[in-house]
């Protein structure tokens, strides 16, 4: 399992790109049965690197059909295989660690 930040946005469209944003996180909720969380800076999507692969393509074209001319994407995977784990489960560990 894979966990996914991404951030993508469209270059040019002007100060609030939150209409762009709002697309692709509709082509996530609708086109995926992918677990994400949306952050003020990054999404973070939990999948199998090609599952998410693919849903970061499709959250993309999303902006190009919203009317994006150019659109860029930042991504950071951690996939883990040792062990299950999951962003839940990640941020369980920290919290344990901070009481």
């Amino acid at each position: 399992m894979a966990i996914v930040a991404v951030s993508i946005s469209p270059i040019g469209e002007g100060v609030s790109v939150s209409r762009f944003v709002a697309r692709a996180l509709r082509e996530l909720e609708e086109e995926t049965d992918l677990i994400y969380e949306t952050g003020p800076m990054f999404t973070t999507i939990e999948g199998t690197p090609d599952e998410v692969f693919a849903a970061v393509r499709r959250m993309q074209e999303a902006m190009f059909a919203e009317g994006a001319q150019r659109v860029t994407t930042v991504l950071k995977m951690d996939d883990r295989r040792d062990a299950e784990h999951g962003m839940h489960q990640k941020m369980e560990s920290l919290q344990q660690k901070l009481e």
